[in-house]
């Protein structure tokens, strides 16, 4: 496996932990009075929304061909501490 397989597929097995802590999340959001669950759905609409861009960023990366998926690396790299930041921040939020 390439360099390149593995990194898209370490990228994939943090998208999928990702899906498991939003969906964490989503079910603290039923537990809340009804003024935090807004605040809940907020904050995990943003995170679909970045786990979204990442995951296109994941395609688009394993359709790029030669030295072009390092120029996309990067963008993924920046999609990826957006998305990790807003779920850590959440869940030490939410506890």
């Amino acid at each position: 496996m390439s360099s390149r397989d593995e990194y898209i597929s370490r990228m994939k097995a943090k998208l999928e932990q990702w899906n498991a802590d939003i969906d964490t999340l989503s079910a603290r959001a039923g537990e809340v009075s009804a003024d935090l669950r807004s605040e809940y759905n907020e904050q995990i609409a943003a995170m679909k929304t970045k786990q979204s861009a990442a995951r296109q960023k994941i395609d688009e990366l394993q359709q790029a061909g030669g030295s072009a998926w390092e120029d996309l690396k990067a963008g993924l790299e920046l999609a990826w501490t957006a998305i990790g930041e807003s779920i850590d921040s959440a869940k030490s939020r939410f506890k």
